[in-house]
C-alpha cells in the first residue's frame, strides 16, 4: 500500500484466480491474471481514475570502464514493452467520484498473459527479420530475487544486477490534474508477479568451426608416447546440438527432473598399423549461462561473447555449473578395417547422407590404408533440482529469449580426458562446446480468449449445425446458350490504317444514346473509341494539338 497527499487512502491489490497464497503469482503465455483492487479511505476522498494495468519492464545498465576514473560512469536503458489497461465501467464509481470514509470499494481485473508482443515494440535497425521475430517474444521473469522462487524458497537466477526483467500489476488512483499538466496521482500500489511463457525449441543453429567461436562440434587431439616420441595418431571427438532441456510450466507443483542427452562420437585414426586407441578416462559436463546485455537495442542475436568485452553499451555476465563427471574406462572402441569415410573436409560438419552420421569423418592426419577406431558416448543431461545437494539446488532457470536489450543463452561444455601409454606425460583432453536451448512448457488449461459471437461460431462448427448444400455441376440450359456473339478482329488492312487515321483525326458525332458498334472491323472500332459516351469526355493527345471530344 501508499499513502499520498493528505487523503489517507489505502489500495491494496488482491488475486482471485488459485494463487491468493503463493509466495510468487506465477503465470505463463495465455494464462488468466484476475482480481481486484480494493480501496479504502479513511476520509471522504474525491478520485477521477483508477487506473489498472499489467506492465512489463525491462532495464539494464553498462558500466563504462575507463583507466582514469572521472570519465568511469554507466549507460542505462529502460523499455516498458507491455503495458494491457482494464477497462472501467461507469458504474464502478462511486456517485459523484466521492470515496467514502471507512468504506471499501472493489474493481475488478482481468488480464492475459499475451503470446506475442505487439510490432512497435521492436522498431529498431536489426540485421534480419528473425531477429525482429525473437524480439516480439515476451521475455520471462529475470533478475530479480523476489520473483526468482520455487514454491516459497527464494531462488538465483544466475543473472546480473545489471539486467532486470519484471512485470507487475499496478493500480493508480487518479484526482485530476496538476498546475504543470500532469496527473495527480493520489495514491497507487503494485503487485510482483513472475512469467515464463510458452517458448517453443528453435531449429538447430547453424555452428561454423572456427577459432575464437563460442561453439565447437568437433575437435582433434593428436595422442603421443611421451613428451619426445612419436606420434600413436589422432582421436576426433564430435557432436551435434541436442534436444532442448523443456521446462514444465511454472506452477507444477511437482515437476519431473528436465533431462535430456547428448551423444558423443569418438574416432582414432592411428598413425601405424600396430597402434591401439587410448583409454578413456573421465568425462566432465558443464552448463555454461551466459546473459547478454545492452543499453541500446541489438540489430543481432548475440552468437561471440567476445563481441560484448570491453564496450561501453554491451556487456556479459557468465556463470557456470558442472552437471555430472562420469567414467569412461569401460568404453570399447570397435575397429573399422575397410574405410567408409575420405578425409575431412573444411566446412566439417555436413556429412554425406551415403555415410554413417554416427562416425566422424577423417582427421586431416588419416592414412586411408589403415584401419580406424571408434566408439559412442550417450551423455545424459540433468538439470539440477531445488532439492539437490550439490550446491546449485537453489539455482532456478529461464528459457533461452532474446529480447532488444537483453538475451540469455547456454552452452554446454563438455571434456574428455584419455590416458597415453606413457604416464610420465599430461593426459590429453578434449573439450566440445555445444548450443544447447531451455525451452519452456506453457499450462495446459490455458486458452486464447476469444469473444461471444467467435465462441457461437465455433460451437455451431462443432455441432454441425453447417447447411451444406450442393453445387449443381449441370451445363447451362439451352436459353444461356448459342446467344453471344462476339467481335471478329483481323489484321487491319492498310486501308482500314488510312481510314482510322481519317477518323481520329475528324471523328464524326455520335447521336446521343447511341453506342458504337463492337462487330464491325478493327479500324472502325479504333474510331468510334475516340467518341465519348454522353456525360463522359475523352481527351486524344498528340504532338502538334490537343483535342477533346464531349458526347
Amino acid at each position: 500500500m501508499v499513502y499520498r497527499g493528505k487523503e489517507k487512502l489505502s489500495v491494496e491489490i488482491k488475486l482471485s484466480d488459485g494463487q491468493e497464497n503463493s509466495f510468487i503469482p506465477s503465470y505463463s503465455s495465455l494464462d488468466q491474471i484476475q482480481g481486484h483492487v480494493a480501496l479504502t479511505a479513511h476520509t471522504d476522498t474525491k478520485i477521477s481514475q483508477v487506473f489498472i494495468t499489467f506492465e512489463g519492464v525491462v532495464k539494464t545498465y553498462v558500466e563504462k570502464m575507463a583507466s582514469s576514473s572521472p570519465t568511469s560512469g554507466r549507460s542505462e536503458a529502460f523499455q516498458c514493452f507491455l503495458r494491457l489497461v482494464q477497462p472501467m465501467e461507469d458504474v464502478a464509481f462511486p456517485d459523484a467520484g466521492i470515496l467514502k470514509a471507512d468504506e471499501t470499494y472493489t474493481f475488478p481485473f482481468t488480464f492475459a498473459v499475451p503470446e506475442k508482443l505487439l510490432p512497435q515494440n521492436c522498431d529498431h535497425g536489426r540485421d534480419n527479420d528473425a531477429v525482429h521475430q525473437a524480439h516480439l517474444q515476451p521475455p520471462p521473469t529475470l533478475g530479480d530475487p523476489l520473483t526468482a522462487a520455487w514454491g516459497k524458497s527464494l531462488m538465483d537466477d544466475m543473472s546480473p544486477t545489471m539486467a532486470i526483467v519484471s512485470y507487475a500489476i499496478r493500480a493508480r488512483i487518479i484526482n485530476g490534474k496538476k498546475s504543470n499538466g500532469k496527473l495527480n496521482i493520489t495514491a497507487e500500489d503494485s503487485k510482483k508477479v513472475r512469467v515464463v511463457p510458452h517458448i517453443s525449441e528453435h531449429p538447430p543453429l547453424a555452428v561454423q568451426d572456427g577459432k575464437g567461436d563460442d561453439y565447437q562440434l568437433r575437435k582433434e587431439k593428436p595422442i603421443k608416447k611421451g613428451t619426445f616420441k612419436k606420434r600413436l595418431g589422432t582421436i576426433v571427438m564430435e557432436s551435434t546440438q541436442p534436444r532442448s532441456l523443456r521446462l514444465p510450466p511454472p506452477r507444477t507443483e511437482k515437476p519431473c527432473p528436465v533431462a535430456t542427452s547428448a551423444t558423443i562420437n569418438l574416432r582414432f585414426d592411428p598413425a601405424q598399423p600396430d597402434a591401439q586407441p587410448p583409454r578413456l578416462g573421465s568425462l566432465v559436463t558443464k552448463l555454461k549461462v551466459a546473459t547478454f546485455f545492452a543499453s541500446k537495442p541489438m540489430e543481432d542475436i548475440p552468437s561471440r561473447s567476445s563481441d560484448f568485452h570491453y564496450s561501453s553499451t554491451k556487456g556479459i555476465y557468465v556463470e557456470t555449473l558442472t552437471l555430472s563427471t562420469l567414467c569412461m574406462a569401460s568404453a570399447q572402441w570397435e575397429k573399422h578395417d575397410s574405410p567408409d569415410s575420405p578425409p575431412r573436409r573444411e566446412t566439417a560438419h555436413s556429412t554425406p547422407s551415403n555415410l554413417n552420421p554416427n562416425i566422424p569423418t577423417a582427421s586431416s592426419s588419416y592414412k586411408p590404408k589403415l584401419p580406424y577406431y571408434t566408439t559412442h558416448i550417450l551423455v545424459p543431461i540433468i538439470l539440477p533440482g531445488k532439492d539437490d545437494s550439490a550446491g546449485s539446488g537453489k539455482k532456478v532457470f529461464v528459457p533461452t529469449f532474446h529480447s532488444c536489450l537483453l538475451s540469455r543463452i547456454y552452452v554446454l561444455d563438455i571434456s574428455l580426458s584419455c590416458h597415453t601409454p606413457d604416464a610420465s606425460i599430461t593426459d590429453p583432453s578434449l573439450h566440445l562446446k555445444l548450443p544447447i536451448q531451455i525451452s519452456a512448457e506453457g499450462s495446459a488449461d490455458a486458452r486464447p480468449s476469444i469473444s461471444e459471437d467467435e465462441a457461437q461460431a465455433i460451437a455451431r462448427r462443432e455441432a454441425g449445425d453447417f447447411a451444406w448444400h450442393p453445387r449443381s455441376v449441370a451445363p447451362p440450359s439451352p436459353g444461356y446458350t448459342e446467344q453471344a456473339q462476339f467481335p471478329s478482329f483481323a489484321p487491319p488492312t492498310p486501308d482500314d490504317m488510312e481510314m482510322t487515321t481519317a477518323q481520329a483525326q475528324s471523328p464524326e458525332p455520335m447521336e446521343a444514346g447511341m453506342a458504337p458498334d463492337i462487330r464491325r472491323s478493327s479500324g472502325n472500332v479504333r474510331a468510334h473509341a475516340d467518341v465519348a459516351p454522353p456525360d463522359y469526355s475523352v481527351h486524344t493527345f498528340s504532338r502538334s494539338s490537343v483535342s477533346s471530344s464531349t458526347g
